[in-house]
């Protein structure tokens, strides 16, 4: 194949429009400063309307037992049911309507693997006002 041949373009430049697109981006560039000083007004106003804090009804640090992990049938199963089990020991003694285990929690049961979760995890939950339990680790 032979080689193309390049066009040659003839740039031609209008001074008018160039001035003319330049005015614009900056009207344009000025509006989005003033918007910008809009949003931050605003913005300092709602610091004021701050949304209480969770009210926390009980706080129990507990120790799960998660050995029954290691009777799964499968070695590929184990911290599946780590999270299982510490969700069921979570609703026997709490009694929440709803659980959420933090992300912590979770990456300290998988932190081995699949294969291995630990045998057992020190763990903090909290239950608000609306039987929501949250679940963290215990510190120390």
């Amino acid at each position: 194949m032979p080689p193309k041949k390049k066009k040659k373009v003839e740039e031609t430049k209008d001074l008018p429009e160039v001035e003319e697109i330049e005015e614009v981006e900056e009207a344009e560039a000025i509006e989005e400063v003033e918007d910008a000083e809009e949003t931050a007004a605003e913005e300092a106003v709602a610091p004021a309307e701050e949304v209480p804090e969770e009210e926390i009804i009980d706080e129990r640090i507990y120790t799960v037992p998660l050995r029954r992990a290691y009777w799964t049938g499968s070695r590929l199963r184990r911290s599946n049911r780590a999270v299982r089990i510490l969700r069921k020991f979570v609703e026997r003694h709490m009694k929440p309507e709803e659980i959420v285990i933090q992300a912590e929690v979770n990456e300290q049961i998988w932190s081995r693997g699949i294969q291995k979760p630990p045998r057992r995890i020190r763990i903090r939950a909290t239950k608000n006002s609306d039987n929501l339990v949250r679940v963290y680790l215990a510190e120390g």
